[in-house]
């Protein structure tokens, strides 16, 4: 299905070819005690991204904390604003973007916007007409035709990426609903995560959202110093990340072979975070053997999710892990979308994959490894405030959950891969 995608993929990494000799020179050099060097130069070696510095990286936690900010840099747009995203809504913060992105479409700005053709159906008939009617390029990723439906939805664009001006750019779990602002005008309360990155990291974020767009435009946008800039203050730039991505286009499922590097590489505490937990025996495994090792591995997941099928399969996979010595704990306070984790509190990944097949083999997603350990205690600090608001699955008490409960666990575990 993707043979065309692989074809313009190859001939765009042709081209930044010397763009990437100059990101090969920023990688931070080797030091005693980086465990994320095999990770990197896999990356590298894999994906040709790099772990390069960056003037600045910002957590955003929660949507009434991100659009803000990400409102107020895309005002400052000078050149180009790309805007790729799996949810965009209808609603009032999707109409506030589109009216940013309409005023400067006219001022001169270019503006390109993906939007997944299933996850943004809201806004096909309406919002997309009238980006289109002010300037601003727009196309669905994969437009969702009924004869194909039962195939298409299965391979979805669930990266979340914008890139202003090639210097900064904004990646993680939080999509464009009101629903991640939390401004009580929801019953549920949304808990994620997103980052601002401000550096030389924001080109691989633009290498893989042109990809993308010369895909599903038809368009060959030409490697041009106004989408790739290379000027940044070294003396400044002390924030070193790294960007992940993979979908059923790549050759390897990279961002669960980082994740599994990640749980191998740590020595003392995995911390992770996401909405939906149906790992692969690779992934479950590796979290065992950590957990057998004497490595600290914490499990945060909601406590009931958006699906009842995937809550009851996941909770399939609980059993072997409390036994290994994994703690795990269901979040309370609401839904916890995060995808993120933390490495012995120096290094941490925050992206758009979950920890399950869909999102490892099916769905085009991407994840920003940040080596740097400011950051890295931050999202280490947040993750136990939200340990503070759930509760932490007994061993004892989910041995005596009643029989059918367990048969029904293993059923359904027959078929996580298709989940």
């Amino acid at each position: 299905m993707y043979s065309k995608k692989l074809e313009i993929d190859h001939e765009f990494q042709e081209e930044l070819s010397q763009k990437i000799d100059y990101w090969q020179k920023m990688i931070r050099p080797k030091q005693e005690g980086q465990d994320y060097t095999a990770i990197s130069q896999f990356l590298s070696r894999t994906e040709r991204t790099f772990a390069v510095p960056n003037e600045e990286i910002r957590v955003l936690q929660n949507g009434e904390t991100l659009f803000p900010v990400l409102l107020e840099e895309l005002r400052k747009a000078q050149h180009h604003i790309h805007i790729e995203y799996y949810i965009y809504e209808n609603d009032d913060i999707g109409n506030q973007l589109k009216n940013i992105l309409i005023e400067k479409a006219k001022s001169g700005v270019e503006v390109r916007f993906i939007y997944d053709d299933f996850g943004s159906k809201s806004i096909r008939k309406n919002i997309v007409r009238e980006l289109r009617a002010a300037g601003v390029q727009a196309y669905p990723f994969h437009k969702i035709n009924f004869i194909y439906f039962a195939n298409r939805i299965n391979y979805r664009n669930h990266r979340k990426i914008v890139v202003i001006d090639g210097k900064t750019s904004f990646v993680g779990g939080i999509n464009v609903s009101d629903k991640y602002i939390n401004s009580g005008k929801n019953a549920l309360y949304w808990r994620d995560t997103h980052l601002m990155l401000k550096g030389l990291t924001t080109l691989s974020l633009q290498m893989v959202f042109l990809s993308d767009w010369n895909f599903c435009s038809g368009e060959q946008v030409a490697v041009q110093s106004q989408y790739f800039p290379i000027a940044i203050s070294e003396s400044s730039a002390e924030h070193y990340a790294q960007i992940a991505y993979s979908g059923p286009d790549s050759d390897l499922p990279t961002i669960l072979y980082t994740t599994i590097q990640a749980i191998y590489a740590a020595k003392e505490e995995i911390l992770l975070t996401t909405p939906y937990y149906i790992p692969d025996a690779s992934l479950q495994e590796a979290l065992i053997v950590a957990a057998l090792s004497g490595v600290s591995v914490r499990l945060l997941l909601p406590e009931k999710g958006d699906s009842v099928l995937v809550n009851t399969t996941a909770e399939a996979f609980f059993e072997e892990l409390l036994n290994a010595g994994v703690e795990i704990y269901r979040y309370q306070k609401g839904f916890v979308h995060a995808k993120t984790f933390v490495i012995d509190g120096q290094w941490a990944s925050v992206g758009t994959a979950n920890l399950d097949a869909r999102s490892f083999d099916l769905n085009f997603e991407v994840s920003a490894l940040v080596f740097d350990r400011a950051i890295a205690t931050e999202l280490r600090t947040d993750f136990y405030r939200d340990v503070a608001s759930s509760q932490k699955l007994s061993r004892e008490h989910w041995l005596q959950r009643p029989k059918y409960k367990q048969f029904i666990e293993k059923i359904l575990r027959l078929f996580s891969p298709f989940m």
